[in-house]
């Protein structure tokens, strides 16, 4: 099997979910560890499916919580209790020796991050707290506006039974002031800055400050499927040319445009097609993986973890040779990691 490295999964807001209301979504008491459960992930899921490295997002939505930095810390300390209870089998990553050493010793790798930078409430203090913490990556916004930037979405008024509006980018607003400053402190620290989510110019604001790599780490192709939440082909090429990449987003929804009836299921030819254009507009190393595992409705064709080796083969059949795959399934994303961590 060909290692994995994935970007972006929110099973730890999963399982604090799970751990605070005793039951899963069907109603039904479920498991609410790492090691087994019937999540998207969990570590025998992992194993399964070749794993090398996963990141857990420490995933915060304002909408539902009233301090958004004490949720995201009960989410790390369950991310820690999980590692330290089943460090038999699974390791932290704060830098790039970690990995190798995980690697070296047959462990796999976990690296921290967070999706919704307004945890942080503006705070570069804040920010190296969470450097602190073990915090390697930040997703600069999630689906509302915050001290950094804007998403690109347009979610309606609070109470109102509209669905959010993901047909049309937000070309106008971008990083704010404080924004900027956050990009300078995270390529300082060595942590990884995160544009999934962001508005199209706060995009085209992180591609033009940037010093390092950076990475979209959960978005496809627009031009395959014509979602905001996926890059347009001039945002794929400016990532590339910093060195950055994109990892492969799973959520049905973002492969597939939906038709007026019918709910986008997933498909593996769906997931290849979006990898093709990835390649052909920003070439073979700006591409990765970023499923979104436990994060998104269930991928019919990727169950869960354990299926990725049929992503392999389908990728194969595609017309992907066996050294595109490997960059796809682990080697891009580790190199990324290895520009921007620290040693």
């Amino acid at each position: 099997m060909r290692p994995v490295a994935d970007m972006h999964c929110d099973t730890i807001s999963a399982l604090l979910s799970l751990k605070r209301s005793g039951t899963d979504a069907s109603g039904t008491k479920a498991a609410a560890d790492l090691r087994h459960n019937r999540l998207h992930i969990d570590l025998e899921k992992l194993k399964k499916g070749g794993y090398l490295l996963q990141n857990f997002a420490l995933f915060v939505s304002l909408a539902d919580c009233e301090d958004p930095f004490r949720e995201c810390a009960a989410l790390a300390d369950l991310y820690y209790e999980e590692l330290e209870r089943n460090q038999d089998l699974i390791r932290p990553v704060l830098t790039w020796t970690d990995l190798e050493k995980n690697r070296a010793e047959g462990k796999l790798s976990a690296m921290l991050t967070v999706e919704e930078g307004a945890v942080c409430k503006g705070s570069t203090g804040k920010l190296r707290h969470l450097y602190r913490l073990g915090v390697r990556m930040l997703t600069l916004t999630w689906n509302y506006p915050n001290e950094l930037g804007w998403p690109n979405v347009k979610m309606p008024p609070e109470g109102s039974e509209k669905a959010p509006d993901f047909t049309v980018p937000d070309r106008e607003h971008g990083l704010t002031e404080t924004g900027f400053a956050f990009l300078s402190e995270m390529e300082r620290l060595g942590m990884i800055v995160d544009v999934s989510h962001l508005s199209d110019a706060g995009f085209w604001d992180v591609a033009r400050a940037a010093e390092k790599p950076f990475v979209a780490s959960h978005s496809n192709a627009r031009a395959v499927c014509p979602h905001v939440r996926n890059l347009n082909d001039g945002m794929i090429r400016a990532l590339a040319e910093k060195g950055g990449v994109t990892g492969l987003n799973f959520c049905p929804s973002f492969l597939e445009a939906e038709r007026a009836g019918s709910e986008a299921r997933g498909s593996l030819a769906a997931i290849a097609a979006h990898a093709r254009h990835i390649v052909d507009a920003g070439g073979e190393d700006c591409l990765g993986l970023g499923s979104d595992f436990d994060g998104i409705p269930t991928n019919e064709a990727l169950p869960d973890a354990s299926f990725l080796p049929a992503l392999a083969d389908a990728l194969t059949e595609a017309g992907f040779t066996g050294r595109q795959i490997d960059k796809i399934f682990s080697e891009n994303v580790l190199r990324v990691y290895r520009e921007v961590l620290k040693r």
